[in-house]
């Protein structure tokens, strides 16, 4: 069955797509208690399942529950040909096998999230094709898990893929775009590749400043990222800096105890700004 063969939107099935780490070994060692008090609430974390083909395709990257996809069959539902139907069913499988994925992922089995991204990426190409939505989404949650498997380098290449292919066929500053550079800048960072992080998350926090504003949560992520980056390269001047901005916009924008203000302190404590009391 070719790509053709599918509703372009899959069958209107929301797919869950893992977005930045949540795990952060290299220069947080607060990294695995932060990780633990957000992991519900924040976008930035490797591990967050967002509709990357619904909501956020209009700037709207409010994080959903992808385990339980809400869907519409379709096809089948408007009684299409079996052939349509046939397809609708595999599209709603691969979806379903994405959110294991992702929740593998969540619960720390990176190794066997990897595995189940992988196939699941074999089958979105052969179902969809290489550009499509779905599987764009899935070649990039299979390159966040190989990294926090361990297979860093294998990992970022992977990304660094999906972010051409993603800029190419969505555009350089799509949300999702920006979303998989943001996730990139972070495995550089990761692997040890700070100056390399640090322009890029640079770049990605300068493209959601233009696009989505300054304090929007995703624009508010990458100037973390970036003053993270900015700390591990020994720029400690410019990271307080950048993250003092931060904290102003996002408390005059952002209504109290936003997620996203309870990150920022928590990034601050990270690199050494403040100090937890007690």
């Amino acid at each position: 069955m070719g790509a053709g063969s599918v509703p372009a939107d899959g069958g209107h099935i929301q797919w869950g797509s893992v977005a930045s780490p949540s795990r952060d070994p290299v220069d947080s060692p607060r990294s695995a208690e932060w990780s633990s008090r957000t992991v519900a609430a924040l976008t930035f974390r490797w591990g967050f399942l967002m509709p990357w083909w619904s909501s956020e395709t209009e700037g709207d990257s409010a994080v959903r529950d992808g385990s339980r996809p809400p869907v519409r069959t379709g096809a089948s539902d408007r009684g299409g040909p079996p052939e349509r139907a046939g397809s609708v069913d595999r599209a709603h499988e691969l979806a379903a096998r994405n959110a294991r994925a992702a929740a593998l992922f969540t619960a720390g089995n990176a190794k066997e999230a990897a595995a189940l991204f992988e196939d699941t990426l074999r089958g979105c190409r052969a179902l969809f094709g290489r550009d499509h939505h779905a599987t764009l989404t899935v070649a990039g949650n299979l390159g966040v898990a190989r990294v926090s498997a361990g297979k860093r380098r294998e990992g970022i290449n992977l990304i660094a893929e999906n972010v051409a292919d993603r800029s190419r066929v969505l555009g350089d500053e799509d949300p999702r775009t920006l979303t998989a550079r943001d996730a990139l800048a972070v495995a550089y960072r990761l692997a040890g590749d700070v100056d390399d992080a640090v322009e890029l998350s640079g770049q990605v926090t300068a493209q959601r400043r233009r696009v989505l504003g300054p304090a929007h949560p995703d624009t508010i992520t990458s100037r973390m990222g970036l003053a993270r980056a900015q700390a591990a390269a020994g720029d400690l001047e410019a990271a307080t800096a950048l993250l003092s901005a931060a904290v102003q916009d996002a408390e005059q924008a952002l209504p109290p105890r936003h997620p996203h203000l309870t990150a920022l302190v928590e990034c601050a404590e990270a690199i050494g700004m403040t100090r937890r009391e007690g």
